[in-house]
């Protein structure tokens, strides 16, 4: 494994469902904590780090729309409130690793997290904090995937990873089809045209536009973040 990082500033995406770990619904505390112990040995290597947090394990917008019959808009705004919670359970987790940390949110409350703003951002990642934004991009019908895409671009990261409970991308669901194909490495143009899951369509035109790679990899399996930041060649990578 080298020792120099590949990338020197990264965007983390997890999923609120990486954070419920076995558990139906919820925060798995095992999880915050591997997590925050992953982040504090990447910190070490002097790699700048901000994470998007989505909010799956609380409330999804898109399919609590359905379920609760709640006018589309509503349901978004509920679930980037979501991310708001997740984010703060992971600033603690990672504070308690002794790693100064900051909550930046799209949508303003000053009593438990400071508003985004660019410019403050990378001065807090140039400091050695760790960034956590919540709350998407703070409108509807926008993704915390688009939110990811939007906030590295914004930060002049150097690459995405995504972390899933897969290890890469798939031509199928490798759950349910054993015969699946992995992909080491996928074209922005591939994923769109076979709409692979990777990351929504908007995302990924974002990253396409502005040629940022994204890695995705299986985040159940401790350590694959210092090895991606290390330069090995961990599930797929989209560029």
């Amino acid at each position: 494994m080298r020792n120099k990082p590949v990338y020197k500033r990264v965007v983390l995406k997890l999923s609120g469902e990486a954070l419920q770990g076995g558990q139906s619904h919820g925060i798995d505390a095992g999880i915050l904590d591997s997590l925050a112990a992953q982040i504090a040995d990447v910190r070490k290597m002097g790699v700048e780090v901000a994470v998007v947090l989505g909010g799956g394990n609380i409330f999804r917008g898109q399919s609590g729309t359905k379920r609760y019959q709640i006018e589309r808009a509503v349901g978004d705004y509920m679930g980037m409130l979501a991310t708001v919670i997740n984010g703060l359970a992971f600033q603690d987790a990672l504070e308690r690793k002794e790693i100064a940390t900051r909550v930046m949110t799209a949508i303003e409350m000053h009593q438990i997290a400071e508003p985004y703003i660019r410019r403050r951002a990378i001065r807090h990642l140039e400091n050695g904090r760790v960034i956590i934004f919540v709350a998407g991009t703070g409108n509807p019908y926008f993704t915390t995937d688009t939110a990811a895409a939007l906030r590295a671009m914004e930060i002049n990261a150097d690459a995405i990873l995504k972390g899933t409970k897969v290890d890469g991308v798939y031509s199928d669901d490798p759950m349910k089809n054993k015969n699946a194909q992995k992909f080491l490495e996928l074209k922005y143009m591939d994923v769109l045209n076979k709409e692979l899951k990777v990351m929504d369509a908007t995302a990924i035109s974002l990253c396409m536009d502005n040629h940022l790679p994204i890695v995705v990899f299986d985040l159940t399996q401790e350590g694959n973040i210092k090895k991606i930041i290390s330069g090995e060649k961990i599930g797929t990578t989209v560029s």
